[in-house]
């Protein structure tokens, strides 16, 4: 899989989303190997998405058709600066339900240590996990330049996720949860979309 990052600061949030509700409508049925894309704007205006497809290659065919090229130059021009973009082919995805259902997508930027014992660590007790936090749908994390990462999750509204924080973690999940804290530089970014925009082909 392929994820594409992009952010930027936009000036109409209602214009953004309406500029990718036509993408779905008028681009997506061209975009062969698009699997997804998840994105939303903050209460503050700071736009991120993550563009899921099969493959750079397919990921490529769609930034150079003609279609596209006219739509970004449209939304661009929503933007009061320019874009930020990550792409990666290194992409660790858990997924315990429908994430196209969540109410409430929390992504977090931030720079690891050592990204291989990370993921190792995202691959342990997955069943626990999910049983501890049934409000979490799925996670997305996409890792690229050496340690950076986003990573986004889905949960089923901004409520449970926040009854969820404030629960008691068993110890052995603690203990993987400091490890991977432990692997962090600095405090991660956070970016609520309180209202995400959810898309898949389906």
């Amino acid at each position: 899989m392929f994820v594409q990052v992009i952010q930027g600061q936009v000036t109409d949030a209602e214009r953004a989303h309406a500029a990718f509700d036509r993408w779905i409508e008028e681009q997506a049925p061209e975009a062969t190997g698009w699997l997804g894309t998840t994105a939303g704007v903050t209460d503050d205006g700071q736009f991120i998405a993550l563009a899921r497809f099969e493959s750079a290659e397919a990921a490529r065919r769609n930034s150079e058709s003609p279609g596209q090229d006219k739509w970004w130059h449209e939304f661009s021009s929503l933007l009061s600066g320019d874009a930020t973009f990550h792409d990666t082919e290194d992409v660790v995805l858990d997924i315990q339900g429908n994430p196209d259902s969540a109410h409430f997508v929390q992504v977090m930027q931030g720079h690891g240590s050592n990204p291989q014992r990370a993921r190792e660590l995202m691959e342990q007790d997955r069943d626990e996990w999910a049983a501890f936090r049934p409000e979490i749908l799925g996670n997305e994390v996409a890792m690229y330049d050496d340690g950076d990462y986003t990573m986004a999750i889905y949960f089923t509204s901004e409520d449970e996720a926040r009854e969820g924080e404030r629960k008691e973690i068993p110890p052995k999940l603690q203990a993987e949860m400091d490890e991977m804290n432990s692997l962090a530089a600095g405090p991660p970014t956070f970016y609520d979309l309180k209202h995400p925009w959810l898309y898949s082909p389906n």
